[in-house]
């Protein structure tokens, strides 16, 4: 059978199950092909699972939506955040130059990368607008290397199934499913509208994954690590967000 057609049958399948038997049929049936979110336990769980399966099929590898130059919003909002802690100022003081994204887990070459070997990979930019789900949207010109890049570096193994970035903030972090880290539009971004990425805005490097809601784009990226569960990861939901309400799987 070919994807298209095996799309065709799991989403058409999703759907009816979803509108005639419940959701906990459209639950199992997405189970039987691999497509639970983390956080899919619970009362919400099965409804969580059907707008992540159903999206993951119909929207693999969709793009965000891209604005002309004229559209880049003349004063963006960025939450306002104080540096993370005295380290973070001292690296500041010395133009982030000490600053290494490490990359590690299911990888076959741990590494350690640089701000200067990330801005020596093929940069690209892109004009998307961040969707906040509070209302705090507002578009920019991102820049930086895809991530699919950097993953390529480390030689993704196999049974790799998530992506989980780690920001210096303290327990902030999250993860992509690899479909989305593998997104060209997915971003590790160092600049923003021609000019470095500001500290406000996440600075100096910051996830960008304009194909979900902005709290996953998540600021002052340091660590990431490729695994195939996301259970040993805080309380086994993917991210921090599910535990205040929010959705692992944010796509718009």
């Amino acid at each position: 059978m070919s994807g298209l057609s095996r799309r065709k049958l799991i989403t058409g399948g999703l759907a009816a199950t979803a509108g005639v038997a419940g959701l906990a049929v459209a639950d199992r049936l997405a189970k039987a092909y691999g497509l639970v979110p983390p956080d899919a336990g619970g009362i919400f769980g099965p409804g969580e699972t059907l707008t992540y399966a159903a999206q993951s099929l119909l929207t693999a590898h969709r793009p965000a939506r891209e604005f002309p130059r004229s559209m880049i919003s003349k004063d963006p909002f960025a939450v306002p955040i104080a540096p993370p802690s005295d380290a973070f100022k001292k690296s500041q003081a010395l133009g982030f130059s000490d600053w290494r994204l490490t990359v590690d887990g299911m990888v076959a070459r741990p590494t350690a990368f640089s701000l200067a070997d990330l801005k020596a990979m093929p940069i690209q930019s892109q004009i998307t607008e961040v969707a906040c789900e509070e209302g705090w949207s507002y578009v920019a010109e991102w820049i930086g290397t895809p991530l699919s890049g950097v993953l390529r570096e480390v030689g993704v193994l196999p049974q790799a199934r998530y992506v989980a970035y780690f920001s210096v903030e303290p327990d902030q972090w999250d993860s992509l499913d690899m479909g989305e880290a593998l997104h060209p539009q997915t971003y590790l971004t160092m600049g923003m509208n021609d000019g470095e990425l500001p500290v406000a805005f996440g600075g100096p490097l910051r996830m960008r994954v304009p194909m979900q809601l902005g709290y996953k784009n998540l600021k002052f990226i340091h660590h990431i690590t490729l695994t195939d569960s996301m259970k040993k990861f805080g309380k086994g939901l993917g991210s921090v967000e599910p535990e205040f309400g929010y959705a692992w799987f944010a796509g718009i």
